[in-house]
């Protein structure tokens, strides 16, 4: 049974599993003919730290998060929705890759979901 007064981001093994999910996750995205186009032009090193707080924030870590709005973020970047969805399964391999059971799978995933509107703007 799981203790709903954890917050997802301390249910999946806070900054340590953010950390190694964020590193796992842009190799398998700069490895995709699909979508590495996107990241032609940008430092992974610093692009890899705005998402590892982003994760954490949006997984309910206690911290707050000042980067762009996801809207704003993307705006310029013709992102379809196949490429959200190429996007969000390296996601979701790589927490089964680095051992998070299916249920945490699903509610970080649903997480993700939850910006696509923002995200998706072609």
């Amino acid at each position: 049974m799981k203790d709903t007064n954890e917050s997802l981001f301390e249910r999946i093994g806070g900054m340590d599993a953010v950390n190694a999910a964020v590193d796992v996750f842009y190799k398998k995205v700069i490895s995709d003919p699909m979508i590495n186009h996107f990241f032609e032009n940008v430092d992974i090193e610093k692009q890899s730290t705005k998402l590892k707080s982003f994760v954490a924030y949006a997984c309910g870590a206690p911290m707050k998060y000042s980067g762009k709005q996801m809207a704003e973020a993307h705006a310029h970047m013709s992102i379809k929705e196949e490429h959200f969805n190429s996007v969000a399964g390296h996601l979701s391999d790589t927490l089964t890759q680095l051992g998070l059971d299916s249920e945490l799978v699903q509610e970080v995933m649903e997480v993700v979901g939850s910006t696509q509107n923002d995200i998706v703007n072609s």
